[in-house]
């Protein structure tokens, strides 16, 4: 399964990845690969607690183009 994840700059220089699909779903790192690293381990988790809630696995993610 392939997701979104959002990488962003944190507090302290360490670095933020945040799953959009899983609200909730997000962890850091103190560099960009070890936060991609901590997500993973982040989504998988978050995917079996949603399951064990009877929840679906991820929630509807949309596109949407708007003229700037």
């Amino acid at each position: 399964m392939k997701l979104p994840i959002i990488i962003t700059p944190g507090e302290n220089g360490w670095i933020v990845a945040e799953c959009p699909a899983i609200p909730g779903c997000i962890s850091q790192g103190k560099t960009k690969e070890e936060a991609i690293e901590n997500i993973k381990e982040a989504i998988e988790g978050c995917i079996l607690t949603r399951k064990e809630m009877g929840l679906p696995p991820v929630e509807e993610i949309a596109e949407l183009e708007v003229a700037l």
